[in-house]
């Protein structure tokens, strides 16, 4: 293979891509879209040089609706066992654990807007977020800690907001939203149907007042991951 090896971005949406992190990490990506595939043909690990899997709005572990969510987890599965690079956002965290052993909790509670986070524990990667950032949030469902994982972030309706396995980083929560996606999502019915046109603003506003210092860190974040990226090549 001449050049540098791709980084493989699993979408589950056409609306939830990967914003800041396809800009931070420096890397050539490789974008597929495998989720209602029953026998997907996914890149060997040695074609690429880290594994990145995005969020949607389906059930992590709803295989029989769309198959080719098993083969997502074995691929994150294979690509921890082999030190790969992996960073999993929302649905991809809930992927991540159920891959690495951990149990979906659906409809564990809802975080849809900006609120903060706390984190737990050092991380080169995550810490560049700070000690309890104000992110977005958008989910219901959860996930338990993956066995010998480290829980690195958290909040009260969910306590497992993000994760280190390894050469893994799970994300529950959306650093990856700038402005322009952000604007994206709340112009989306599939994103905001359930919520009234109140919250809808909120959430305008609130990206408004804390993008403009939250986009940086988490550009910084995913940097650090494609730190690891372009050490692999």
């Amino acid at each position: 293979m001449t050049g540098p090896r791709p980084v493989l971005v699993l979408q589950h949406a056409p609306h939830e891509g990967p914003g800041l992190i396809g800009r931070a990490i420096d890397a050539p990506l490789r974008v597929r879209t495998v989720l209602d595939l029953a026998d997907p043909v996914l890149p060997a690990l040695d074609e690429v040089a880290g594994v990145v899997v995005m969020g949607g709005p389906m059930d992590a572990d709803d295989v029989r609706a769309h198959p080719g969510l098993a083969a997502e987890r074995a691929l994150l599965a294979a690509a921890v066992d082999a030190d790969v690079p992996v960073l999993g956002v929302c649905l991809g965290m809930q992927l991540l654990g159920l891959a690495l052993g951990a149990r979906l909790l659906r409809r564990h509670g809802s975080e849809v807007g900006f609120a903060p986070v706390e984190l737990l524990a050092d991380d080169p990667v995550l810490g560049a977020l700070g000690a309890q950032p104000t992110v977005l949030h958008w989910h219901d469902d959860a996930v338990e800690l993956p066995p010998g994982a480290t829980l690195l972030a958290s909040t009260a309706a969910t306590p497992v907001q993000a994760f280190r396995a390894g050469s893994a980083l799970g994300l529950q929560f959306h650093a990856e939203v700038d402005a322009p996606l952000l604007g994206l999502w709340l112009d989306t019915p599939a994103m905001v149907g359930r919520l009234d046109e109140d919250e809808v603003e909120a959430i305008r506003a609130d990206g408004a007042a804390r993008l403009p210092a939250l986009a940086p860190a988490a550009e910084k974040l995913f940097a650090g991951f494609g730190e690891l990226v372009r050490a692999r090549g």
